[in-house]
């Protein structure tokens, strides 16, 4: 494998990202909130568990 500067990573991933459009990063951006939401969801319902004593 190469080394190739940070420079040339850069501009081979926009090229790449122009080529192939938005459809990763709307996916990315989709899978991160539907995670996002479901730990929030966690984080605020797990304080109404009901305690059986």
């Amino acid at each position: 494998m190469e080394h190739s500067p940070a420079a040339a990573w850069v501009t081979q991933a926009a090229v790449a990202a122009e080529q192939q459009g938005a459809g990763s990063l709307l996916r990315v951006v989709l899978i991160v909130m539907v995670v996002g939401c479901v730990l929030t969801a966690w984080f605020l319902l797990r304080g109404y568990k009901q305690k059986d004593d």
